[in-house]
């Protein structure tokens, strides 16, 4: 039996739900410690290279990079509110020394949720001057489920130090890098490099769990995407570890590569589709994530059905055709 002919626009629709859906499972609400339905959760602490660890979350949640000397301890996001003192008990499982810096690698709720609590311990927050402005707007542009949308977190969780494009921690005997990326998973994507240790934190550009979730809500692009791919390649040298923002895996440079690749292959199969003048039901009928689906939809909240809507509008379907 054929499939009935759905029309872009309603499938347009569905996607933008989903995306908003899919990046707040939480409301951008300040919660005290321990609270708000994560009293089970459990964090676990691994060393990554040098003296850099990782912290994760089994079951989801944005990975903490965390650099850890005598001059004291530098976090790379800060996960949700109510698992901040977890948080610190991780922390203190590798060192005695005190949490100093915090830098975000862009807006979500799951990266910066610990923010105020950080904060109110004395920490200092950094970030990208678009992530601070993502801060500043008086609702969230993560439209929930059912339509609403999330309250402006309090001005205790905002960065209070920015940049425009790359910032240095002079901190452990190591010059930490924190640098803006072309407008990839979000507008304020910021990669943090600790060229001592060898090790790469990537934020949510690269995940082990899922296709490339792109944020238009707050100017994420594929085009950025790809671009700040290319970059974590070129900075990746053969030893590289790279903490991804979501999976429990560190990676290395060939997975970069792999995930990288993957993508520019939806890409050119959702091109050449559009210059055919293929619909988007069309696309999505094709399939053009079938070798992949296997390995990228770890992550129930965003699939091929999500990612593909994304590419085909990002590319000029719907519309006239992107300059390409």
């Amino acid at each position: 039996m054929s499939k009935p002919n759905v029309s872009s626009r309603p499938l347009l629709q569905r996607f933008l739900a989903r995306v908003a859906a899919s990046f707040l499972l939480l409301p951008l609400t300040n919660y005290s410690f321990g609270q708000g339905g994560f009293g089970d959760v459990e964090l676990s602490i691994i060393p990554v290279a040098g003296n850099v660890y990782m912290i994760q979350r089994p079951g989801g949640g944005g990975n903490i990079g965390v650099q850890l000397g005598p001059d004291g301890v530098l976090l790379v996001d800060s996960l949700f509110a109510p698992l901040t003192d977890k948080v610190v008990e991780a922390v203190k499982q590798v060192t005695d020394e005190e949490i100093r810096f915090l830098v975000n690698t862009h807006i979500h709720i799951d990266h910066v949720g610990g923010n105020e609590n950080l904060a109110e311990m004395g920490v200092l927050i950094f970030a990208h001057d678009n992530t601070r402005l993502r801060f500043l707007e008086e609702k969230s542009h993560f439209p929930r489920a059912g339509g609403s949308f999330a309250p402006q977190q309090p001005a205790e969780a905002r960065p209070l130090i920015t940049f425009n494009d790359t910032m240095s921690f002079h901190l452990n005997s190591e010059e930490v890098r924190a640098f803006l990326v072309p407008p990839a998973h979000t507008d304020g994507d910021v990669f943090v490099y600790f060229p001592e240790s060898d090790v790469l934190h990537l934020g949510d550009v690269y995940r082990t769990t899922s296709y490339p979730i792109i944020d238009v809500y707050n100017g994420g692009t594929l085009r950025g995407t790809i671009a700040a791919m290319d970059m974590a390649i070129d900075i990746a040298g053969p030893h590289t570890k790279i903490i991804p923002g979501h999976g429990l895996e560190v990676v290395g440079r060939e997975e970069l590569i792999e995930f990288r690749d993957m993508i520019l292959n939806i890409q050119d199969q959702v091109l050449s589709m559009i210059r055919e003048g293929k619909k988007l039901h069309e696309v999505m009928a094709a399939q053009p994530t079938a070798a992949y689906d296997a390995e990228w939809t770890d992550d129930p909240g965003w699939g091929s059905e999500d990612f593909i809507p994304v590419v085909y509008y990002q590319l000029g379907g719907g519309g006239r055709l992107a300059d390409r």
